[in-house]
């Protein structure tokens, strides 16, 4: 098969090296501008989903928010351990199109395979959603607690299939270039939520009030809109029909399948210890005090709401390190890599700046909205603190962001699930413990712990990046001398 034209001119300037390297710096920024804004803001919004439902239904009163939490942490839990094979589609997909952008038939086939994986996921699923109950006593839950919820996260369960769906559909899109519609999708699927939540949670125009159900029926709606219309898209864009992406949609392909799960085992397991070390300061955070739990739920809502920021922005890094590696670019990939690390720092860096600076002011921000005791001066003061300790591990964690997005879209996903496993658990949990409840430091040993972590995450990942593009582009060499 001819290598296709973007192969070509990348070869081009790779074996070029008298022309104007700062040219190719200007033109891969732009390029992952582009892309990456766009992803950023789309992450950002759909972070926000959480937070519209945690206000209106916080008005419903303590028992209706603490039943649709429980439920929030089953609904987190599935898309963390389920995550990894629709990330790999990323990779899959962008070193397919920088190998050949003509391979429609290989594409369509990644993809297929992503969506076969979260349909066989699904009664798994939905079997844990069923569980609640059980789960949220054997962890030590009020039964009340667990019955409450269990309606509200059933009522989640379409909308978690279609909502892993649309994340296939958007690493697709980001592929080819077209990350301006889902953004358009996403934000109208935020927007339709909030107007079906006070439909539903409350009860207008002859709509029965159903409460926290409604909120859950709310979420698939919209997640189901957002799927249809990204489904739409796909069929009718001018850049996306030549893939025909549905064809044979019921066809297997166990090659395929076989690497969607290579790929998405490694990734679900890596963002499992990171989202389950912060639910453990959670907990570590309750052995020390009510205070200290409610004020760094604050704190981290904050951080993972910035995090939103170089996570967006560094799927966008890993598509064209993905497309530079599929091409045989080792130089552009490093390039590419390079880039998506230092404009992610550039991004957070005001804001972790104003973090520790004014903590407070955010804090204010976000206890403003909070009722009763949870605005009380110890809880603002504890909050700022908490606040200003995110601030000085945000620059790391938008670092070990980038350099883990970049390694998938190499395809390097087993090595950094065991580099995360020792910055998270062996290192960060271990000193939280052992400096926070355990210790002489109590909560500034948890966020020790955490800083900690993240800090040896970054040096190991960003490691791990460096070598790897530099054996790429040393394979690339010894090619060329064949």
């Amino acid at each position: 098969m001819a290598p296709s034209q973007s192969r070509s001119v990348t070869r081009l300037q790779t074996s070029e090296p008298q022309m104007d390297r700062l040219s190719f710096w200007r033109q891969e920024a732009r390029a992952l501008l582009m892309l990456g804004t766009p992803m950023a803001l789309t992450q950002i919004i759909q972070f926000s989903v959480n937070t519209v439902d945690v206000l209106m239904i916080a008005r419903l009163g303590p028992s209706a928010l603490a039943a649709a939490a429980l439920g929030q942490v089953m609904y987190t839990t599935a898309f963390l351990f389920c995550l990894g094979p629709v990330m790999a589609i990323s990779p899959m997909v962008s070193q397919a199109l920088g190998a050949n952008e003509q391979d429609f038939d290989g594409v369509r086939r990644s993809v297929r395979m992503g969506l076969w994986a979260i349909a066989i996921l699904c009664p798994a699923v939905f079997v844990f959603f069923v569980a609640t109950p059980f789960i949220a006593n054997t962890l030590g839950q009020p039964t009340e607690l667990g019955r409450a919820a269990t309606p509200y996260v059933i009522a989640l369960a379409p909308g978690w299939a279609a909502f892993m769906g649309v994340f296939v559909l958007r690493n697709f899109l980001a592929a080819i270039g077209q990350t301006r519609f889902p953004l358009y999708v996403i934000f109208a699927a935020t927007v339709l939520n909030a107007a079906l939540n006070y439909l539903l949670i409350f009860g207008a125009f002859g709509v029965p009030s159903l409460g926290i159900l409604g909120a859950g029926i709310a979420s698939s709606i919209a997640n189901c809109f957002a799927l249809i219309a990204l489904s739409l898209f796909c069929y009718s864009n001018a850049r996306a029909r030549p893939f025909d992406l549905f064809a044979d949609l019921g066809k297997p392909d166990w090659v395929k399948f076989k690497e969607v799960i290579r790929l998405g085992i490694p990734i679900s397991i890596t963002t499992a210890f990171e989202g389950l070390l912060f639910n453990g300061a959670v907990f570590l955070m309750g052995l020390i005090g009510i205070i200290e739990v409610a004020a760094v739920q604050v704190a981290l809502n904050f951080g993972a709401l910035i995090f939103m920021i170089s996570l967006g922005f560094s799927m966008g890094g890993a598509v064209r390190v993905g497309l530079h590696a599929g091409a045989g670019d080792g130089i552009a990939a490093r390039r590419a890599s390079v880039l998506t690390i230092l404009i992610c720092v550039i991004l957070v860096t005001p804001i972790s700046i104003f973090s520790l600076f004014a903590p407070s002011l955010i804090a204010k921000a976000y206890l403003f909205l909070e009722p009763g005791e949870r605005a009380s001066s110890e809880m603002l003061l504890m909050t700022a603190s908490f606040i200003r300790m995110v601030g000085i591990f945000m620059i790391f964690d938008a670092v070990q962001a980038a350099a883990n997005q970049t390694l998938r879209g190499l395809k390097d996903v087993r090595a950094p699930m065991f580099i995360t496993a020792m910055a998270y658990w062996g290192i960060g949990f271990s000193v939280a413990w052992s400096f926070g409840p355990a210790g002489v430091m109590g909560a500034e040993g948890v966020w020790l712990g955490l800083i900690l972590a993240l800090v040896a995450s970054a040096a190991g990942l960003s490691i791990r990046l460096a070598w790897r593009t530099h054996k790429l582009i040393a394979d690339q060499a010894s090619y060329r001398h064949l």
